[in-house]
Formats: structure tokens, C-alpha cells, sequence
């Protein structure tokens, strides 16, 4: 079993997005910016791993679409490149959770390998994709340290709420502690400002704590509370497809700019980014 966290030249950028709080715009995030990286000439691979399944759903994947999907990966060694799935999106590829997700973590628990079941399996794609982005449950549990350790970087969502931060700092003690032990290639890449709403003096405290204690981890894009967001999620469609001039999409597309920028991100420079 290869631990070292060493990938080739060839290998995508894979980043989970991860934050074990719900409802902090985690899924809203890896949809939105999966699809503005796609947008930009990427090829992009979307993993959802998170049995609630909203990121298949919010890129047009109903329930009666998921015949093979990301549990087929971790349970039965499905080839990777046998469950993707065109996405409405060019350039977007979708790994859907299907149905029978939910019971995989009580079932990987006495799995042989159980923490490098995804590794393994992401490790099929060798270089057909620039990024892979991991859409993780709102939890630590064994699907989520399946992504932290196939992943080399973290995008955490913090919502701009009163409670927020209290719960990221478990978040970062475990991606430490992935970090020392099973994936030392695995990094904090950033910290992403949701649901920022500039006439609450609440959230710009939030944001003031986040920038004072993070430092330069927080990303400069706010994503601001737009209600084009939510619509765009109950049409299947990222919020770029459904209203690009909304303030969401805009935010999104500047987001993936700057995720992009910091992991010297282009168009045709797989296996190229910043370490």
C-alpha cells in the first residue's frame, strides 16, 4: 500500500471540500466552482461523496440516474472511469453517489485498506482530467478521510455565521493529523467566506476573525447570499448556467480565478500546480 501521498507529473489537482457543519454552502461551492473551472478550459471531475447526493442533484443527476456511482468505487472496485458521467456542463464530469452511499461507512469499518479505498480508485483516471474536486459529507467520518487522504488539498466553506468557527478547528486538527500520518502530501489550499452578507454587521465580524486567525488561508472572493444561488440548485444548473450576470455567479467565476491562480491553474498545465 503506497502511503507517501506521491503523485505523477500527469496526476490531476485533487481537492476535497470539506467541513463537517451543514449548511455552510459546502456542496453550493464544489458545484459552482467545478463548473467556473470547467468554464475556464479545465477538464473537471466533481465527486460527490456525500450520500445526501445534492451535488448530483444540483447538476441535473436525478435518483433514477445513479445506477453506479461512488459507492461502487469504494465497495466494489468499480473502475473510475466506468461510473463517470457527462455533466450538462462541457468540460464537467460527474462521479454521482448512489443510492446505497449511506451505508458505506459502517461497511468500510473492517474494510482491508478502508482510508485508500478513493485513492486507489481516482488513481484509474491517470491524467484525463486538470482537476478533481471531492464533494465530502458534513462529517469526519470514513468517507471523509477516504477524500483527505486521496486528496493533496482542503477547501474548507466557512459560513458567516455566529457558530461557524468554532467548528473548523477540528476540521484543521484532522487534516493535521491525515497530514502527518496517512497523506503528508495533503494541505490546507484555503478557506472560502459563504453566505456574506454585506448589510450584517455579523458577518463582516466573522470574516474580520477568520482573516485575523487564518491569516492569508482566506480567500479574498466573498460568496455573498443571492437567492439566483438557490434556483440555480432546484433547476439542476450551477448558478453560471442559469443567471451568469447574478452576483452569485460572478462570485463564483472570481473564486475559481483565484483557487486557480493560487495552484497555478490553467488550461493544459495538468500535474503543473504549485505543491
Amino acid at each position: 500500500m503506497n502511503d507517501t501521498g506521491s503523485r505523477s507529473a500527469s496526476s490531476p489537482r485533487i481537492i476535497a471540500l470539506a467541513n463537517q457543519k451543514g449548511g455552510v454552502g459546502k456542496t453550493t461551492t464544489a458545484i459552482n466552482v467545478a463548473a467556473a473551472l470547467a468554464a475556464s478550459g479545465l477538464k473537471v471531475l466533481l465527486v460527490d461523496l456525500d450520500p445526501q447526493g445534492n451535488a448530483s442533484t444540483g447538476l441535473g443527476v436525478g435518483y433514477d440516474a445513479r445506477s453506479s456511482g461512488t459507492y461502487a468505487m469504494l465497495e466494489d472496485g468499480a473502475r473510475a472511469a466506468g461510473v463517470v458521467q457527462a455533466s450538462t456542463v462541457p468540460g464537467l464530469s460527474l462521479v454521482a453517489a448512489d443510492t446505497e452511499l449511506a451505508g458505506a461507512e459502517l461497511e468500510l469499518v473492517m474494510a482491508e485498506g478502508r482510508e485508500y479505498r478513493l485513492r486507489e480508485a481516482l488513481a484509474q483516471i491517470g491524467g484525463d482530467y486538470d482537476v478533481v474536486l471531492i464533494d465530502c459529507p458534513p462529517s469526519l467520518g470514513l468517507l471523509t478521510l477516504n477524500a483527505l487522504v486521496a486528496a493533496q488539498s482542503v477547501l474548507v466553506p466557512l459560513q458567516c455565521e455566529f457558530f461557524a468557527l468554532e467548528g473548523i478547528s477540528q476540521l484543521v486538527r484532522t487534516v493535521n493529523s491525515v497530514s502527518k500520518g496517512l497523506n503528508p502530501a495533503l494541505k490546507l489550499d484555503g478557506i472560502v467566506l459563504t453566505m456574506y452578507d454585506r448589510r450584517n454587521n455579523l458577518s463582516e465580524l466573522v470574516a474580520d476573525d477568520a482573516r485575523s486567525f487564518f491569516g492569508d488561508k482566506v480567500m479574498e472572493t466573498l460568496i455573498p447570499r443571492n437567492i439566483r444561488i438557490s434556483e440555480a440548485q432546484s433547476h439542476g444548473q450551477p448558478v453560471m448556467n442559469y443567471d451568469q450576470r447574478s452576483s452569485g455567479s460572478q462570485a463564483y467565476q472570481a473564486l475559481a480565478t483565484e483557487l486557480a491562480g493560487r495552484l497555478g491553474l490553467s488550461a493544459g498545465q495538468k500535474g503543473k500546480a504549485r505543491a
